[in-house]
């Protein structure tokens, strides 16, 4: 990477670390407390100094935003901070549930703030545990937490930047990538202290996998996407799976069409479906969570209910609706389906090969959607990497306009400078 370059992608994830300062609390969501006490299971702590640490965070990030409202409410900004209040209700909730499961004796790495069949969910997903273990270490739940989401929230968007380099776009374009990923609700979700941001930023590099091997450089690519899937699977493995199956069916489709890229393609393509493989049977032997719990989970919110005797039926009933009421919201405000759009029209446009790994990639979000029809979940957020596409497919669309004739690696449709060289050769 040229200095200059190089200067301005630490420039611009300087500044982005910087207004995240606005907000160092009450980024959690339900999720954090889980992964939270997994980490301090990790080093060291007993399940009831987790469960202390772990509410601390929640409470005083909540007693911040009541604080936080109060002073700007119309009418109470004259009474007293409500902090104590909110702060001891708070507690008072969470030691609820905790003490009297705790007095039980539970198993395993994470408190029970749930029923233990809730919690063998997160149980299963180490990976992100084991990222904020030494943040929350060195710097203490809150500056760990934070720091964390800043650092893989930044590496997104330097992955962004590597993979739009790789395949030939102008460092102009590249930096508007990262700074598109930053400001774009994947760089918001990243920044919440929960798998999506690692997750995306592990797709990110199994994406750069992908562009190098359509840069030729079959073997680090290959060893980049496998690696990828392996990380991933130990975040969250079904995702790993969604990734697996989607850069797969890419491969194939490539192949069929085009047999340029064959040989890099296909060891892609083995590698995808050796992780498809490996997901499938390490879930088994490692008894993880299966897609009937998880649709149980759905429909029984979080196992407060009875199981339900036919589950699929219901499941497909409320999948139907579900996409109908999503469709219905984007359609109000389409700024989402504009993006994604146009960003796949320049994907295609300017590098077709690599235009449909991206789709594939981003499209794991939508498979994720899919098994969980959530309409209540918070800021769409299990959709989230559905947002990569604009990040990525934005700036390749950018270099098209800009740069209409300048080459890229792999799969751009000839331009007149291109076409003229080819004539000559």
């Amino acid at each position: 990477m040229p200095r200059t370059a190089r200067g301005r992608v630490i420039l611009i994830a300087v500044v982005f670390a910087v207004l995240q300062l606005a907000n160092v609390t009450n980024r959690d969501t339900p999720d954090t407390k889980n992964y939270l006490t997994y980490a301090l299971s990790l080093r060291g702590e007993t399940k009831q100094r987790a469960a202390e640490l772990t509410i601390d965070y929640v409470c005083a990030g909540k007693a911040s935003v009541a604080r936080r409202n109060q002073a700007v409410d119309p009418v109470r900004f004259h009474r007293p901070s409500p902090t104590r209040r909110v702060e001891a209700e708070c507690r008072r909730e969470q030691w609820r549930g905790v003490s009297a499961r705790l007095a039980a004796g539970t198993t395993g790495h994470t408190v029970p703030f749930m029923p233990p069949r809730f919690m063998r969910i997160f149980e299963a997903r180490p990976g992100y545990p084991v990222f904020l273990m030494p943040f929350v270490t060195v710097l203490g739940v809150t500056w760990g937490l934070w720091a964390s989401a800043v650092v893989v929230t930044v590496a997104g968007g330097v992955l962004v930047f590597l993979v739009l380099r790789t395949l030939g776009t102008s460092a102009g374009a590249a930096l508007t990538g990262q700074a598109l990923y930053y400001v774009l609700p994947c760089g918001t979700t990243a920044m919440r202290p929960m798998t999506e941001g690692l997750m995306m930023a592990v797709t990110l590099a199994a994406l750069w996998g992908c562009a190098l091997v359509l840069r030729g450089r079959a073997r680090a690519g290959t060893w980049l996407a496998g690696g990828s899937l392996a990380v991933l699977f130990t975040v969250k493995h079904s995702q790993a799976l969604f990734l697996g199956l989607c850069l797969g069916a890419a491969c194939v489709g490539l192949m069929a069409r085009r047999r340029r890229w064959g040989g890099g393609l296909r060891a892609l393509g083995v590698v995808a479906g050796c992780g498809v493989l490996a997901t499938v049977l390490l879930a088994n032997l490692l008894h993880y969570p299966s897609q009937s719990e998880s649709v149980q989970d759905l429909l029984t919110g979080h196992y407060a209910r009875p199981d339900r005797l036919r589950p699929w039926p219901e499941f497909l009933h409320l999948e139907s609706a579900f996409w109908i009421e999503w469709t219905r919201r984007q359609l109000w405000e389409p700024l989402f389906l504009a993006s994604v759009v146009a960003a796949a029209w320049g994907a295609l446009r300017r590098h077709r090969a690599f235009g449909v790994f991206l789709i594939a990639a981003a499209g794991t979000g939508v498979l994720n959607q899919a098994a969980h029809p959530d309409i209540n979940v918070w800021g769409e957020r299990l959709i989230v990497l559905l947002w990569l596409l604009p990040a990525v497919g934005l700036p390749l669309l950018l270099d098209a306009v800009v740069r209409p004739g300048a080459r890229t690696f792999g799969g751009l449709v000839p331009g007149p400078a291109r076409r003229e060289t080819e004539v000559a050769r």
